[in-house]
């Protein structure tokens, strides 16, 4: 039998392969002191009688170490073994309404702010795009920690925090298309991103429903991968929506409504998916903030009842099942199908007998006893630990080039294509020299525009089914990280280039032909390959930095806020120096200043390591492992 790795052993205890390895190496001073956990040493786990086996010959511990590893490593975690199963259904409905909604506007963005104002140039037109696409994210900068420390407030949770957002951004969708100028449209945009803070609050949602570190690969590869669903159908919707008396000018070109707000109607659908995800939070989400979990939820009371109105119309000639809690190894209970006992009718006397040992007992009869992990809250100026700096700045930096990527990738799609019959339009403009100094785009229209996005959709759900499990368990969280992180600037080197490819049609046609569309995909998959590995562990990192479990939706709140911050100042000067750099005729030069940014932050990844949600405990604290074994007594 061969001897188990530092990999195989981190993986089934959720540390890093360096962590895994250090331990190996360290004296054994961490298990001969009791009170170690509240100093952040490693813990042994009760549940598996580790610490009945100290005094044991060493024969012994080493073959019961060797069994408890192998059945651990010949443990595989699917999508169906996922614990809470509804409540992750109800978090990634959410969570899609919103890249939807992007998505949405980018594919037609650059044509809206020519309709506001057909007299500007495009280099004018690619630096306000720029700005509309990161007033969003500033406005989220400015709030998102704010709405962080609400939602780690008892007086408002989670659940609250995240349908304000949802209700802010259906409200400035709709104001978005009704805007018949530029400021309207700047204003929209930023309203919604002042009451949203949705994604670290659902982040912590996931961490707070999945607490057992061997379901976090799959449960936070749910987020970016609903993301990549909605870069599918949004780009598609926005392009097929938009301005429907041009498009469609032999069915639409006589109705009013259409002439004068020929960008509401993909607007008006976005709006009602954010309702619907409004819906399902409000009546289908528990609130997993511990000091509130134990109040009334009246929506939640709501959805109960109309589930149950469905289960009895649809179930009335079937058998009746429940679901009952099992004790697991962590605090989230994880549920069995299994007949339900109260289908016949019961004694009084039946009713009051205490439960059998073993025995299940019916939903109706059975309390939830709810028990706090923590007491106290970990002060603010503590949070800031040097691994959570390191993390969060690595997270600034990948944050930085992919949100211009997004910004600038449909403004590149909608740049015209360049003509050399036209003059230049600047009188300084370099004349053209390959290999590294012209000029143009693909000049594609909103439905070319929507197509392209899509395929990073279909590349991004492809791999993050069949690619991303396998690899991230094989190789780790933290190394699969490191590794993806060298994709992105392949991909920024090469972008410029397809403004060069040979097309089907001449120009200032746009570019066309299985020549441009072959290359476009496979510089778009090395793109999503790099984010389908980077954003689900990016966010695994940033949720097991947190230095106590009582700040975990402030440190969430402090991420979004840096990568608020980050897709903000990167959209607006990129953008700026893509008007400026398309004008003096070298179109690639803020591609390949994307792509030194991608280098840094594949260096500063080396600073970060992976943490485990506890690093700081303060009195009071209990050992997780530790309150489900009394539980369970």
């Amino acid at each position: 039998m061969r001897e188990t790795t530092d990999e195989e052993l981190a993986l089934t205890t959720g540390r890093s392969s360096e962590d895994a390895g250090s331990e190996k190496g360290s004296d054994t001073s961490s298990v001969a002191a009791p009170e170690s956990p509240k100093q952040g040493a490693p813990r042994g786990d009760p549940a598996e009688g580790s610490a009945g086996l100290l005094g044991a010959p060493p024969h012994l511990r080493c073959d019961t170490d060797l069994r408890q590893k192998t059945s651990k490593k010949a443990e595989k975690i699917g999508w169906m073994d996922l614990p809470r199963k509804g409540q992750l259904v109800t978090i990634t409905l959410a969570r899609l309404s919103e890249p939807l909604v992007q998505t949405s506007l980018q594919s037609y963005m650059f044509y809206q702010l020519k309709w506001f104002d057909p007299t500007l140039p495009d280099s004018v037109i690619a630096s306000q795009a720029g700005i509309m696409h990161a007033s969003f994210t500033a406005a989220q900068f400015l709030t998102a920690m704010i709405w962080g420390r609400i939602a780690d407030s008892s007086h408002f949770g989670r659940k609250t925090v995240l349908l304000i957002g949802l209700s802010g951004t259906m409200l400035s969708c709709i104001g978005f298309g009704f805007s018949t100028s530029f400021a309207e449209a700047l204003f929209f945009r930023s309203l919604g991103g002042i009451t949203n803070g949705n994604v670290g609050v659902l982040r912590t949602m996931i961490s707070e429903t999945i607490r057992e570190k061997k379901y976090q690969s799959r449960a936070f590869l749910l987020l970016p991968m609903t993301f990549n669903i909605g870069v599918i159908i949004g780009p598609i919707l926005g392009g097929i929506l938009s301005d429907p008396a041009g498009s469609y000018p032999s069915l639409f070109s006589n109705v009013k409504f259409f002439v004068d707000f020929p960008y509401a109607t993909p607007n008006l659908v976005s709006a009602f998916f954010l309702f619907c995800a409004m819906l399902s939070v409000w009546m289908g989400l528990d609130e997993t903030l511990d000091s509130r979990a134990d109040r009334r939820d009246i929506g939640r009371e709501l959805g109960r009842k109309i589930a149950g109105l469905f289960r009895t119309c649809f179930s009335r000639h079937e058998a009746l099942v429940a679901y009952a809690p099992l004790a697991s190894e962590d605090t989230t209970a994880e549920m069995e199908l299994s007949p339900t006992l109260s289908s016949r009718p019961q004694s009084r006397a039946s009713l009051m007998a205490p439960p059998q040992p073993g025995a299940l007992t019916p939903p109706s009869t059975r309390k939830r006893v709810h028990r706090p992990r923590y007491t106290q809250r970990l002060p603010f100026r503590r949070i800031f630990t040097r691994n959570v700096v390191f993390t969060l700045l690595a997270h600034f930096l990948m944050a930085f080039q992919v949100g211009t990527f997004n910004s600038l990738w449909f403004v590149f799609l909608s740049t015209p294509v360049y003509d050399p019959e036209k003059s230049p339009a600047v009188p300084d403009a370099l004349p053209r020299r390959l290999p590294f100094i012209f000029t143009g785009g693909l000049g594609l229209q909103p439905r070319e525009v929507g197509m392209a996005m899509a395929i990073l959709g279909v590349f991004g759900i492809g791999l993050q089914l069949f690619l991303y499990p396998p690899l991230s368990a094989r190789y780790g969280v933290l190394r699969s990280w490191r590794l993806s992180l060298l994709c992105f600037p392949c991909t920024y080197f090469l972008v410029p280039y397809l403004s060069l490819m040979p097309s089907s049609t001449p120009p200032p046609h746009a570019k066309d032909g299985p020549t441009i569309w072959i290359a476009l995909a496979a510089v778009l998959f090395c793109q999503v390959v790099g984010r389908t590995f980077a954003l689900p562990a990016q966010t695994i990192l940033v949720n097991n930095c947190t230095p106590h479990p009582s700040v975990l939706g402030t440190v969430h709140g402090i991420g979004q806020s840096v990568s608020s911050f980050a897709r903000t100042i990167g959209p607006i000067l990129c953008g700026y120096l893509y008007g400026l750099t398309l004008a003096k005729g070298v179109v690639g030069a803020v591609w390949w200043g994307l792509a030194a940014v991608a280098i840094c932050g594949a260096m500063a990844s080396w600073l970060v390591r992976e943490g485990d949600g506890h690093e700081i405990w303060l009195e009071g604290d209990e050992d997780e492992e530790d309150s489900v074994m009394e539980a369970g007594r």
